[in-house]
């Protein structure tokens, strides 16, 4: 059974959190290993003492089902993407404002086209303005300096 099987991308799993635990849902080593490393990183915050971490980390390697994971870090703050997380994030939302851009470029083009057909005239391309100041709004906050949110640099 197991040969058949497509091997999954290698990826860290989300910490297993209280309101996301299904209860009685058997859990992979995956998650175990995802709510290890939370674990590591509140230790390295401070936020656990050593004895508290090895006796989580004991039951997380020891979990079973999501609800007996997701106990264990539910007093926990969600850990903090890391930076090429989210650099990714921030590419994903430009490019899908880009969509969004092309989607009006078709949409007032569409505008544009059926009422020159109608008058017989086409006359001035309307959409070029809107368009090219949308355009110079996107490439601006793509090229502003110093743009972060929430950097962890500080």
């Amino acid at each position: 059974m197991g040969e058949h099987m497509e091997e999954q991308p290698e990826r860290p799993a989300e910490p297993m959190r209280k309101k996301d635990a299904v209860p009685g849902v058997r859990v992979s080593d995956r998650e175990r290993d995802a709510v290890v490393t939370h674990l590591a990183v509140a230790l390295t915050e401070g936020r656990l003492d050593p004895y508290e971490h090895a006796e989580r980390v004991e039951a997380a390697l020891a979990a079973r089902t999501a609800d007996e994971l997701a106990v264990l870090t539910s007093d926990l703050p969600a850990p903090r993407p890391s930076s090429e997380e989210r650099k990714r994030k921030e590419l994903a939302e430009w490019y899908a404002e880009w969509r969004a851009w092309l989607g009006g470029l078709v949409i007032m083009s569409a505008i544009w086209g059926v009422s020159g057909l109608r008058d017989g005239d086409y006359g001035f391309y309307w959409p070029v303005t809107p368009l090219a100041i949308w355009a110079a709004v996107l490439v601006a906050s793509a090229l502003r300096p110093g743009g972060k949110k929430d950097d962890d640099t500080a």
